[in-house]
């Protein structure tokens, strides 16, 4: 008497024909659906649930290890098209720099602020609620009538955050990255607005010195030679020095004493489950101690 064999067919695809198993689930798999194992073959999905359970590779600070540093390249990205729109309208900078207090009339003149003020002229800056200024005007650089520096001061800041923020991203990977370069660029905003109220500034200089101050810490933290790490910072605050009377000192100021901070526990978190927590509540502890600071300043403004 004859036996008829009985045909095995894929899992995934019941009508192809399949006599080879997946060696973690057993179960029949097609060409289609075969995977290279270290033996044998797998399955789509038993591949999946692998790679889901390898743990992931981090750098020493904790972040993910990533090959393309996405979130500059969105930065640089975002300021060249802030810069483009400045080209065509050239009123962004006045309505989006950053500016503690102002006084504007009604021909769009601009004066010096005093309270209380005339019924002609009206508040402008955070005076006036304006509290996007502290972020925006990080995303703005002086306009091309500025004469050459004008243009300078992009190109500069974008060739620093091109080879700057490479190399930081990397080794924090891209959400502690950001909020290292945004918390920068706050910090900037803020000592400005506390020394020069006043003063109307624009340019990412600010979230730049964070990352110069950024790549310092992470240098001495993975004991790398610190003598062109250290040739590094003095021509950095050389040039924060000698361009005081160009560019805003305050904002450069505030960024790099802002991103040392961030970095600093970025770099001496404990290395265990409570690392991220630390790091995460330090920086959460910066924006509070920013926002008030930036708060108690803009109140006196309307303090008689």
């Amino acid at each position: 008497m004859e036996s008829e064999s009985t045909v095995t067919t894929c899992y995934r695809h019941p009508k192809v024909e399949s006599h080879v198993r997946c060696t973690r689930c057993d179960r029949y798999i097609c060409p289609n659906c075969m995977r290279e194992a270290a033996v044998g073959h797998q399955c789509v999905e038993c591949v999946k649930a692998g790679a889901r359970s390898v743990r992931q590779a981090r750098t020493a600070f904790g972040g993910r290890i990533t090959a393309v540093p996405l979130v500059t390249y969105v930065l640089i990205g975002l300021n060249v098209l802030a810069y483009l729109a400045e080209l065509i309208r050239p009123e962004i900078v006045d309505r989006f720099g950053m500016l503690g207090s102002g006084l504007v009339d009604a021909d769009g003149g601009h004066w010096l602020w005093q309270y209380p003020y005339s019924s002609d002229l009206t508040a402008e800056g955070l005076a006036n609620g304006e509290w996007y200024r502290l972020l925006t005007g990080a995303f703005l650089h002086m306009p091309v009538t500025e004469g050459s520096f004008g243009i300078l001061h992009i190109v500069m800041n974008m060739a620093c955050l091109w080879n700057l923020g490479r190399t930081v991203e990397g080794q924090l990977g891209r959400v502690r990255y950001l909020a290292l370069y945004l918390l920068s660029a706050l910090g900037g905003s803020v000592l400005v607005l506390l020394i020069a109220p006043d003063e109307l500034t624009v340019g990412a200089s600010g979230a730049i010195f964070g990352l110069g101050a950024a790549y310092y810490v992470m240098a001495r933290r993975l004991g790398a030679d610190m003598e062109s790490v250290n040739r590094f910072m003095i021509g950095l605050l050389l040039w924060m020095a000698l361009s005081a009377g160009l560019t805003s000192w305050q904002g450069h100021l505030g960024g790099l004493l802002t991103g040392a901070v961030v970095t600093l526990a970025y770099a001496y978190a404990p290395r265990d489950g409570r690392r991220a927590l630390v790091q995460a509540g330090v920086c959460v502890a910066l924006l509070v101690l920013l926002a008030v600071c930036a708060w108690a300043k803009v109140a006196q403004f309307t303090a008689i």
